[in-house]
């Protein structure tokens, strides 16, 4: 009976107890103070695993019974989740994933990349490693210095990907074990944003400026009108992207190499129009524009010859490499020489193009004819462009009736200041009526397939009317005869 009602006041204790560690409250701070609900948690935990010994105890003992020692183990279980759950709770948020440096540099490729390095600066702070056991198995399996799936990518300021790849993924980012990521930028940017998603589904977006290779001292240039047809006697105007890929010098000087001595060229500023020879970069700006002005000759030589493609280079040279970079050189300089100089360069292309101009003389515009004379005159088709003429016609609008003759008609070819004398005749109909009557004279050829038209000239032709000798003769006599009487009646006069 004795043993009946021990065994029965330690079960109402045991209960009594176990009621107590299954029933702790729930804190509704614990989720704002993630580190004091674990304090709450690891003290709960604690008491159901010392329970579970003694429940464990008792049951060997055959004290308890076997209903109770799985309700002991049932509060163990549920005070072990809730720890777990509290250590995740303040691992999670203690995560954090930083940017520790993005480079900006261009690869061999010619492509800009993006050289991204993070950093898990998290691991657990000192009371967190202090209220647990660092050595505890369940805390180890946790990983605290881990940072599982990082997911990395870059974005514009629209928020689309600029990146390639598109999206990269760290599975695990070790706590003083930084990783550096290489991305293809897709969108040239001096600016993007980094977004990361890691942990539990922690993310961060923050919007970094990109560092410049502080190993390499060059500047980047690129142009989009790289290759340009242009007339002779004309301009061109090559734009340039100056982006600075140096952490030492930010002064440099602008040259041109390998451009025939016939072509004029100067370094212009966009904005302000003024002339450049150098240039330097400031603290905040790393990016420029710059414009290549040329000015070819009238006409060809032997080193700028109609459609044969001209290649030159733009160089853009540190200061203080100028005392070693020989821009005298007189000799073209290779694509090998230029690559060795180890600055910022262009390949630009310049196609000067021909173009032919018609000009047309004619040196009387003006003829007086009687009515069955003809008019004869001559013109002259002179080339005044820098591309030859092909077939060159005379076309003529004529008045009513009237018919012409041009020799030649057609002119096959006709050489850059080349001349070429056309003869034209022009007939008037018979019976044509006294007048005024004017000519069209026209001039079309082809230069290069394109058209081109001379100046048109317009010729006046004056018909006078025959004259009439019976009339004149009778008029002549009276007008004789009028003056003899007006002469004898005076002398008549004068006697009297």
């Amino acid at each position: 009976m004795k043993q009946i009602i021990v065994t029965l006041f330690l079960h109402l204790v045991l209960a009594a107890l176990a009621g107590a560690q299954s029933g702790v409250p729930f804190n509704q701070r614990d989720d704002a103070y993630p580190l004091l609900g674990l304090k709450r948690a690891k003290k709960a935990y604690e008491l159901a695993n010392d329970e579970l010994r003694r429940n464990q105890e008792l049951h060997d003992k055959k004290l308890i019974s076997q209903l109770d020692l799985a309700k002991a183990r049932n509060s163990f279980a549920d005070a072990e989740v809730n720890y777990q759950q509290s250590m995740l709770s303040v691992l999670f948020e203690s995560q954090y994933v930083a940017v520790r440096e993005a480079v900006k540099f261009q690869g061999d490729d010619g492509k800009k990349h993006v050289r991204l390095k993070l950093q898990n600066t998290s691991g657990g702070d000192a009371e967190f490693k202090h209220l647990v056991n660092m050595e505890d198995d369940e805390f180890r399996s946790l990983q605290p210095d881990v940072v599982h799936d990082v997911y990395v990518s870059l974005l514009n300021s629209e928020n689309a990907i600029i990146s390639q790849p598109y999206e990269a993924k760290i599975e695990r980012l070790k706590f003083g074990q930084p990783v550096t990521i290489d991305f293809t930028l897709l969108q040239d940017l001096d600016a993007v944003t980094v977004n990361m998603v890691y942990g539990n589904g922690t993310q961060r977006a923050p919007k970094i400026y990109l560092q410049k290779d502080a190993t390499v001292n060059k500047v980047l240039v690129q142009s989009q009108q790289f290759s340009q047809e242009v007339e002779l006697g004309g301009a061109a105007s090559y734009d340039l992207t100056l982006e600075l890929f140096s952490g030492e010098e930010n002064t440099f000087k602008l040259a041109i190499v390998n451009l025939p001595s016939q072509i004029n060229h100067y370094f212009r500023d966009p904005e302000s129009e003024a002339r450049l020879s150098q240039f330097k970069f400031t603290q905040t700006t790393n990016t420029r524009q710059a414009a290549l002005q040329i000015f070819l000759p009238d006409r060809p030589t032997d080193q700028v010859a109609i459609d044969k493609p001209i290649a030159f280079y733009a160089l853009v040279i540190p200061r203080d490499r100028l005392a070693e970079i020989n821009l005298l050189k007189t000799e073209q300089w290779t694509p090998d020489e230029i690559a060795s100089l180890d600055i910022g360069y262009v390949r630009l292309e310049l196609v000067p193009r021909g173009v032919g101009k018609l000009l047309t003389r004619a040196p009387q515009l003006f003829h007086t004819i009687k009515p069955d004379e003809i008019v004869d005159m001559t013109i002259e088709l002179v080339n005044e462009g820098s591309r030859r003429l092909d077939n060159i016609e005379i076309e003529t609008d004529l008045p009513l009736n009237w018919t012409d003759e041009v020799t030649p008609n057609l002119v096959p070819a006709l050489d850059i200041r080349e001349e070429q004398r056309v003869a034209l005749r022009f007939l008037p109909p018979k019976d044509v009526p006294p007048g005024r009557y004017e000519v069209r004279i026209r001039s079309s050829s082809l230069s290069d397939d394109q058209p081109v038209n001379g100046e048109d000239k317009t010729v006046t032709i004056e018909v006078e009317p025959e004259a009439n000798v019976v009339g004149t003769t009778v008029i002549a006599l009276l007008i004789i005869g009028l003056v003899g009487g007006i002469v004898g009646y005076g002398m008549k006069l004068s006697r009297r």
